[in-house]
């Protein structure tokens, strides 16, 4: 009987799809809010993102999840994207390229959680 080799191709497009879900509903509006309405003084109190709030934000459970779910599945919809758009120009998707695009995105994954970590609670 032939064994059949499991992919393991659901698991990046998995994590694609969160990502990209992710950068459409919440990419515009941190943009907004970060690049445009709190350095204006628009919609929000001028204090808002003083680094004592922003550190508070970051060392709440909450915070810290929404910090993490965030860089983690924006990198690795990136880092998908990446690996296709190289096989679009003709770098073709061997383990060189996987390692490079999706190693990436893990050792910013590791490096986001120890930093979040890093911060206390």
């Amino acid at each position: 009987m032939k064994t059949r080799k499991r992919s393991n191709a659901p698991i990046f497009w998995l994590l694609f799809g969160g990502g990209g879900m992710m950068a459409a509903l919440f990419g515009p509006m941190l943009v907004f809010i970060t690049g445009i309405a709190v350095p204006l003084g628009l919609l929000l109190p001028t204090g808002t993102m003083s680094y004592p709030n922003m550190l508070a934000f970051a060392q709440n459970f909450i915070g810290k999840g929404f910090i993490f779910v965030v860089i983690f599945l924006f990198i690795w919809h990136a880092a998908h994207r990446t690996f296709h758009s190289a096989h679009e120009i003709g770098i073709h998707g061997g383990p060189l390229t996987k390692l490079m695009t999706y190693g990436v995105a893990a050792v910013v994954t590791v490096i986001a959680g120890v930093v979040l970590l890093g911060l206390g609670f």
